[in-house]
């Protein structure tokens, strides 16, 4: 990512690209090896991504496991090797005060996934209590019944119902 991609000038996400790319010719015109200035590129752009909430290869965290992972490098290339990118890093983090943009998605789905599950629970507490008192209107129907089978009489204008056998509970 270039200096011109990012739209906020003053951003960490800027800052940490303008800061590798001068890292990384220092490290191309200097007696290391071509690899770390390769190392400091993929680097560098993996900073800006995260920063910038965009990451490809990671979970958008802001870590250096993410950063690793994001750079495409083992995490000791980090905290071995090239601890100023790491220290470069952190301090971006701190500057920007804020989680990455896929953070801030992950979070407010999460609330509402947590705001449904309360609901769900809510409206199942409630269906057990409607299904408990059906359960005592039905035992009370049978009950009188029952009373009405034991009390009828031969010429009652009340007639109990026929038995009928109950359908087994399906398990």
């Amino acid at each position: 990512m270039t200096v011109d991609q990012n739209p906020d000038p003053q951003g960490p996400a800027w800052i940490a690209a303008m800061i590798g790319t001068t890292m990384e010719q220092i490290a191309a015109a200097g007696e290391g090896k071509a690899s770390d200035a390769q190392e400091v590129k993929a680097i560098t752009e993996a900073m800006v991504r995260l920063l910038a909430g965009t990451p490809l290869r990671s979970d958008g965290q802001l870590t250096i496991k993410s950063l690793a992972e994001e750079a495409g490098l083992k995490r000791n290339k980090l905290t071995h090797k090239h601890t100023g990118m790491k220290d470069l890093f952190y301090a971006l983090v701190k500057a920007q005060g804020s989680r990455p943009v896929v953070a801030e998605k992950l979070q407010q789905e999460n609330d509402e996934l947590r705001e449904k599950v309360r609901e769900l629970q809510e409206e199942r507490r409630k269906l057990r209590g409607a299904m408990k008192q059906f359960a005592r209107v039905v035992h009370v129907l049978e009950v009188e019944n029952q009373q009405l089978r034991e009390h009828n009489q031969p010429g009652d204008t009340v007639r109990p119902l026929p038995r009928r056998r109950r359908p087994q509970p399906v398990r």
